[in-house]
């Protein structure tokens, strides 16, 4: 039966009979004579065949038993090693006897070490040269400990705290799941009107509050992948080529929220797409014009190939942890396998989604590292590994260790268009704009039609409020249809800009989002959404439920409005400017007394009464999706058309200070005035717009409140924005 043998780092197989003990060696022929006639004594020739059985078998008793060190003499014995399997054995005596043809000695023995001399040494030699001018070392090398796991932001003028993750790994969905579950490195100070999380300042909403704010949010920019996604390992060197129903059936169990769909050119868009974010370029062959499988095994690799399959099966049938056992004895095995390292990698990667665990996840992170790293490491399986890792590290929120991966990975494959994309969006991901615009400039230099870097830089413009040089390329990348530029926050912006120029073939590019599945409708056009709530523009008090709250509000309206004149009127100025670039014109200040379902305790300090009254009513005060707030308005503003970012909220408009006549706001096609002393509520996922053309300043409260369909569960777990 087949046994195998460990003896330090060397594994050896040997052909053993059934029996637990050696048999004695057959009795020597006796010597026969010419006539047939059996001869007195023994041929020489007999006692030469004894002797050679003797020595095949004691040298299976010393290695067997351990009588010595077999390293020791293993170079001694090479010259009788017939069949060339690294040892003398039972099969060599076969040979010697003449029971057996002498075998062909393989090319590579399986623990030769294999020299690279294709150029891919140059790549890798590239590799370790450059990474230290552009990555601290600290950084790159070790992330666990030179990143933050998790993130504490302290309360800011918004008052936009969030509790600090404790090893919980939760796949980032900005609809379904709890902004509070995901782990980042940085301390950002706020969250964006989209609820994404953004490492500028945002200023606070204000009344209209907008998706305009051109902040590139993580989840807008980032290339995370739904870690659920089938490998993309099955579409290479060593790996089953075609999934099976039962490998299918694995993977999509135990689903949480997919995310949304995402704009890194080479990231997946979509849960069918995510394979592409864990494997090489594919690239055409001369001859036929197919893709070709990226080469993952080396020539050593290639000698095990078959142990790594069956390690690979095993993860793709879904079998995480029987795959990490078998790719981390093949690690332990063959310590200078490219491949093995990588499958662990791999494996590590499903045992930390299917246990939602961070720590595992940054083994994995790690692990990628390491493959990469290897000195024999095909070119192919270091740009997978190091992009999965830079994918990883994103979604856990290391932008700064991705970004430092993707800077890596820039400079040994610095002609890899995708991989700049990649690098441009890592910039925005830290709030670096003027680096993000470097990159994307050099990609248009060398790529004048690529459309991904198209949507970004337009993006970028916009940002900057180059609001008609932005347009073209919004436009063109749109319509390039490449991966990554089907996104609604470029209809979004695009649609935006066209708006502010007084193009009206705006409206062409919202029905097309629409039309993709981003919008709702042509006018409801928010992007952070739960489906099937009610949508409507403008609510009366009795439809929303909030009737006690409303009458509450008109019947103190007047101690809101004292209160609210008294902070107006403070030397200190506590109104603050309203900066997200709303307006075409004018003056526009906000008081904020409640963030993102957080109470800013210095600002109600300035009007005890008016959050006295709040504090009595959790739909508002503890609506994570929306701000309580006073909003004051000088004469001469515009507020342009826009759309808030959820349909999760209903927004309330008191009126305090309301001139006679010049005032007013549409939403959609209705446009309407304020009253003192009187509620307007309104749905701010639709298109409003704001005018203020009377001779003094408009005052007014703002309250916003969930949207009444919602669940209690919903309101709770629902992301802050």
């Amino acid at each position: 039966m087949a046994e195998t043998i460990t003896d330090g780092n060397t594994m050896m197989e040997d052909t053993m009979v059934e029996d637990t003990e050696a048999p004695s060696p057959p009795p020597p022929p006796a010597a026969v004579s010419k006539n047939g006639r059996k001869a007195e004594g023994n041929s020489i020739f007999s006692w030469i065949f004894v002797l050679a059985l003797l020595g095949a078998w004691t040298a299976v008793g010393v290695v067997w038993f351990d009588i010595v060190d077999y390293d020791t003499v293993v170079g001694t014995l090479v010259p009788y090693d017939i069949d060339g399997d690294g040892h003398l054995g039972l099969e060599d005596a076969k040979v010697l006897l003449g029971l057996k043809e002498k075998p062909v000695a393989r090319e590579t023995p399986p623990h030769t070490p294999v020299t690279d001399t294709s150029d891919e040494q140059d790549v890798r030699s590239d590799l370790r040269r450059e990474a230290e001018p552009t990555v601290a070392k600290s950084e790159f090398v070790n992330t666990a400990s030179s990143e933050q796991d998790s993130f504490n932001i302290d309360s800011t003028a918004a008052d936009a705290g969030l509790s600090r993750l404790e090893q919980e790994f939760t796949p980032f969905d900005p609809i379904e799941d709890n902004f509070d579950s995901f782990p980042q490195e940085e301390n950002p100070d706020t969250i964006d009107t989209t609820g994404e999380l953004v490492v500028e300042y945002l200023p606070e909403e204000t009344e209209g509050q907008s998706d305009t704010t051109v902040l590139y949010s993580e989840q807008f920019a980032s290339q995370q992948t739904d870690p659920r996604a089938p490998d993309s390992t099955q579409d290479m060197e060593g790996a089953n080529p075609e999934p099976t129903a039962e490998s299918a059936a694995e993977v999509t169990q135990d689903s949480t929220p997919v995310l949304p769909e995402t704009t890194a050119q080479s990231a997946p868009q979509s849960p069918q797409d995510t394979t592409q974010s864990n494997t090489a370029e594919e690239t055409p062959t001369e001859v036929t014009g197919k893709k070709k499988k990226p080469k993952m095994f080396n020539k050593f690799d290639k000698t095990i190939k078959s142990e790594i399959d069956t390690a690979e099966k095993l993860r793709k049938k879904g079998k995480a942890e029987e795959a990490l056992r078998a790719f981390e004895g093949l690690v332990q095995k063959y310590p200078h396998s490219p491949r093995s390292r990588y499958g662990k990698a791999q494996s590590e990667d499903d045992v930390a989604e299917k246990l939602r665990s961070n720590d595992m996840l940054l083994k994995a992170v790690n692990s990628y590292k390491d493959a990469a790293e290897l000195p024999d490491a095909p070119v192919a399986l270091i740009k997978a590994a190091l992009k999965r890792r830079a994918d990883r590290q994103q979604f856990l929120g290391r932008m700064r260790g991705s970004l430092a991966t993707l800077q890596l990975l820039v400079q040994t494959f610095p002609d890899d268009i995708a991989l700049q994309n990649d690098l441009g969006v890592a910039y925005l991901l830290i709030g670096d704009n003027k680096a993000a615009k470097k990159v994307y400039e050099e990609v248009l230099v060398k790529a004048p039609s690529d459309g991904f870097a198209k949507v970004h830089y337009g993006f970028i413009l916009k940002s900057e409020n180059k609001i008609a040089e932005s347009i073209p390329y919004l436009r063109e990348g749109l319509e390039s249809e490449a991966a990554g530029t089907d996104d609604g926050r470029f209809y979004f912006h695009l649609g935006d800009a066209l708006q502010r120029v007084g193009d009206q073939s705006a409206y062409e590019w919202y029905e097309r989002g629409h039309k993709r599945g981003h919008f709702a409708s042509v006018w409801q056009r928010s992007l952070y959404n739960v489906n099937g709530l009610r949508a409507q523009p403008w609510w009366t008090a009795k439809e929303t439920g909030y009737t006690d709250l409303v009458k509450t509000l008109e019947r103190n309206w007047i101690t809101i409005r004292d209160e609210a004149l008294s902070v107006m009127n403070a030397s200190s100025g506590l109104f603050v400017a309203e900066d997200e670039n709303l307006r075409e014109k004018g003056d526009w200040g906000q008081f904020t007394l409640w963030q993102q379902g957080r109470k800013v305790a210095s600002s109600c300090r300035s009007v005890p009464k008016t959050c006295a009254l709040l504090d009595r009513y959790p739909e508002a005060t503890s609506c994570k999706r929306g701000q309580i707030k006073f909003s004051v308005m000088q004469p001469g503003t515009h507020v342009w058309p826009h759309t808030g970012p959820t349909n999760c909220r209903l927004r309330m408009h008191l009126g305090l200070v309301i001139p006679r006549d010049g005032c007013r706001i549409r939403c959609t096609d209705h446009t309407r005035g304020w009253e003192e002393g009187k509620v307007l509520i309104f749905d701010d996922s639709f298109e409003h717009e704001v005018w203020q053309d009377a001779d003094s300043y408009r005052l007014i409260f703002i309250v916003d409140v969930w949207h009444p369909e919602l669940s209690q569960t919903q309101r709770q777990t629902l992301s802050p924005i």
